[in-house]
């Protein structure tokens, strides 16, 4: 064998092996083996996935580890709430986890115990700390992080040099917006008023405890049922399901210089929850909804058995070259019961946001 025969094998061996590792690093299959809603996955400083998300027990959150996020380790309660001395006692929903400083943040939904009007939603953001990733949690502040006078729910986080922005979704709860949806659902004889829930940020305290300045509204629903996006964010209604319309669970990301924001939109518990992305110049807005939405949605007209995708997150693949799209979802056979996807995601060279839909093993 020659010289330069001998140094194309090499090259060629070397780029089969690096593709077939790429392959290995992410050989995981839908859905996985981890029953959660709302899961979130922190990339930690030591290499290690960390997953949290709805469910798993009671009063508070557990957490699965990874290093491959193909085999998933139970790690057991990281949170407990509803103590005698906590601010919150119910509806534990959607915690997200980050690193700062050396320290391990969970922030989280749950229902405030102050509560003299007894509202049926009276939920409320709360932060945790703890010194690793897998706990032991206990609050930073034995409050909600701020009472904006409404319920709300999914926080999200965004770290732009010096500042620090959340992201929240207030509740659809007493929440009654007049729309030519709402008008056609009561001329239907459908529903006499539908509640929505709107997206919300706002510049954050870098101590995690409290906010700067007003929140300001971000996204929210369509107003027009002849706006592009209405029928897809509308299938709960239209369909006769519920009276709500949903803009909730916000995930933001920076990409060129361009703010990506996905949400999920329709009922969490129904076949048409589904995600649509905004785009903005400013970490607080404008906002403009992407043409191409959904982005994920029940795969079912195509032969798949995939249905009430959504509440997603965003981590990469451990060599760090690929986007991955961290969502729950339901087939014909977890039923009810949500269980979490990963799949890829991209973002086009003309900027354009797209999640290589729901995939399952065979």
């Amino acid at each position: 064998m020659t010289q330069k025969n001998l140094f194309a094998v090499l090259i060629t061996g070397s780029i089969l092996f690096s593709c077939s590792q790429k392959q290995q690093e992410l050989q995981f299959e839908n859905p996985l083996p981890v029953k959660l809603g709302d899961p979130y996955i922190l990339k930690a400083s030591d290499g290690m996935y960390y997953m949290v998300g709805t469910g798993g027990v009671a009063d508070g959150f557990k957490m699965y580890s990874s290093a491959d996020l193909k085999d998933w380790q139970d790690e057991g309660r990281i949170y407990r709430g509803n103590t005698d001395t906590s601010w919150c006692i119910a509806n534990f929903w959607a915690p997200e986890l980050y690193e700062r400083g050396g320290k391990f943040y969970l922030f989280y939904s749950a229902d405030w115990r102050v509560n003299p009007t007894n509202e049926l939603e009276n939920f409320r953001i709360g932060v945790a700390v703890a010194d690793r990733p897998t706990g032991p949690y206990r609050d930073l502040i034995n409050r909600p992080v701020f009472d904006p006078g409404y319920p709300i729910i999914d926080a999200n986080l965004l770290f732009e040099g010096e500042k620090v922005y959340l992201y929240y979704s207030r509740a659809c709860y007493k929440h009654p917006v007049k729309s030519e949806l709402a008008d056609w659902a009561r001329g239907e004889g459908l529903f006499e008023e539908i509640e929505e829930s709107w997206v919300y940020g706002v510049e954050m305290e870098p101590d995690f405890t409290g906010i700067i300045g007003e929140p300001l509204l971000l996204l929210r629903p369509p107003v027009s049922m002849n706006d592009k996006q209405a029928e897809w964010e509308s299938r709960s209604v239209t369909s006769g399901e519920v009276n709500r319309r949903w803009t909730e669970g916000s995930y933001i990301f920076k990409h060129n210089d361009l703010y990506y924001m996905m949400y999920s939109a329709n009922f969490f518990g129904g076949k048409n929850y589904a995600v649509g992305y905004a785009t903005s110049e400013s970490p607080l807005g404008p906002f403009t909804k992407a043409q191409n939405n959904p982005v994920l949605q029940k795969n079912v007209e195509k032969g798949g058995n995939v249905t009430g995708t959504g509440h997603n997150s965003m981590t990469y693949s451990p060599d760090g070259t690929e986007m991955l799209c961290v969502y729950h979802g339901r087939t014909a056979e977890t039923g009810d019961e949500r269980v979490v996807f990963i799949d890829r995601m991209e973002v086009l060279a003309d900027g354009t946001l797209v999640v290589h839909d729901p995939t399952t093993k065979e």
